[in-house]
């Protein structure tokens, strides 16, 4: 199972984001899954690989040009690409399961394009999306996107396919309880 991480590439977010990113790379390893997320070796990137690979997981790094100086060692697979849309192409379509950890607008580009995606390939052919809300980060766009599907815009009132989850422990628990549903 490919498991589709987004999150931020920033350093220095705080103990809070460490610790979910480690969480979700523990279960991701402890699991046996593979890894699929941006590839580079900083902030919770960085912190949710080396989880994953310290639990047995395997690593693949989708990484643009411009990035290979920052491709991060722990990968057990790089795949290089031209551009950032490039990698969001590539990763949507390796994922069997995708999730949101906190970050700025690039992760919230992936989130939108993995919907976007989603939609085009037809509601019965949906990956399951989970985000993690930490401190209500993701408010906004969470009332924005149930907007748009109560919108005359929507062609289906289901636009959106994503668990959210309100902190690390429900986000594991959604986990858990989609993967023993399968």
């Amino acid at each position: 199972m490919n498991v589709v991480v987004y999150c931020s590439s920033q350093e220095g977010l705080g103990q809070d984001y460490e610790e979910m990113a480690q969480a979700v790379g523990g279960w991701i390893g402890s699991h046996g899954y593979t890894l699929v997320y941006g590839g580079v070796k900083s902030g919770l990137m960085r912190t949710v690989s080396h989880a994953t690979s310290d639990n047995g997981g395997k690593v693949v790094g989708v990484v643009p040009e411009n990035f290979e100086h920052r491709t991060d060692a722990v990968c057990h697979e790089v795949i290089k690409c031209r551009n950032l849309s490039d990698r969001k192409d590539i990763m949507i379509a390796k994922g069997d399961i995708f999730i949101c950890l906190p970050g700025g607008i690039g992760t919230i580009d992936e989130w939108i394009s993995t919907i976007s995606q989603q939609i085009v390939l037809g509601i019965e052919n949906k990956n399951p999306i989970f985000a993690i809300n930490y401190d209500g980060m993701y408010d906004a766009l969470i009332s924005q996107l149930k907007n748009t599907a109560q919108s005359v815009f929507s062609r289906g009132k289901r636009i959106d396919c994503t668990h959210i989850a309100s902190d690390i422990n429900s986000l594991i628990n959604q986990l858990n309880d989609y993967i023993s549903s399968i």
